[in-house]
C-alpha cells in the first residue's frame, strides 16, 4: 500500500495543484498540507476527509480496504487500521451498500492519548464507553464518559477527546456523515 502522504501528493501533482491550491480547496494552512505530503505530520480524520473532498475522491481512496458486500460484517474479518502517525485504532463495523449514512467505528485510544486539535464539521456523533473512560470537551463543556456511559452531540460544534486513564479506552463509535 502507498502511505497516505505519497497519495495525496501524488493527487495533487495529478490535479496540476499547488499546495496553495489544496491549501485554499481545504482551509489547511500550506505548511501543514507540506508536512502531510513529506510524512512528517500525522493527519486527523477530519483532515484527511477535507482533503478528500477537495481532489473529489471518496477517503477511502487512502486505505487499501477490501469490500464486503454482505450486511453483516463478521468480527474476524475486520481489519484494525491506524492514520499514518496517530495513535488511534479504528475499526469498522459496517457492511457495505448504496446509501449509507451511518459511519460505525470501534475506536481504541492509548493510554493517556489526547486529540491535538479540536475539531468541527458537518454531521453527528455518538460515542459509548465499552472499556475504560475519556474526557470529551464539546462546545465548551467537558464532559468524563465512563464505561457504560454515552454522549452523542452535532459535530458542527467545536468538540474533542482524551483518554484520561493509563490504559486503553474503547469506544463504539457511530459518525455521520460516512467517512471512511
Amino acid at each position: 500500500m502507498d502511505e497516505i502522504h505519497q497519495k495525496i501528493k501524488n493527487l495533487r501533482i495529478e490535479q496540476s495543484l499547488t499546495l496553495k491550491d489544496l491549501s485554499e480547496k481545504t482551509n489547511l494552512s500550506v505548511s501543514f498540507l507540506s508536512q502531510i505530503e513529506r510524512g512528517s505530520s500525522s493527519l486527523a480524520i477530519t483532515s484527511l476527509k477535507k482533503i478528500a473532498d477537495a481532489f473529489e475522491v471518496p477517503i477511502t481512496f487512502f486505505f487499501d480496504t477490501e469490500v464486503n458486500h454482505n450486511y453483516m460484517l463478521p468480527a474476524k474479518e475486520r481489519k484494525p487500521f491506524k492514520l499514518e502517525g496517530a495513535p488511534t485504532t479504528y475499526s469498522r463495523l459496517n457492511g457495505e451498500f448504496g446509501g449509507r449514512t451511518l459511519e460505525p467505528l470501534l475506536v481504541t485510544l492509548s493510554p493517556k492519548q489526547e486529540q491535538n486539535q479540536t475539531s468541527n464539521h458537518p454531521g453527528e456523533e455518538f460515542y459509548y464507553i465499552l472499556k475504560g473512560a475519556a474526557l470529551f470537551k464539546v462546545d465548551g463543556k467537558e464532559y468524563i464518559v465512563r464505561e457504560g456511559d454515552s454522549i452523542h452531540y452535532p459535530s458542527e460544534v467545536p468538540h474533542s477527546w482524551e483518554n484520561i486513564l493509563n490504559e486503553e479506552t474503547v469506544i463504539l463509535c457511530v459518525l455521520t456523515p460516512v467517512i471512511f
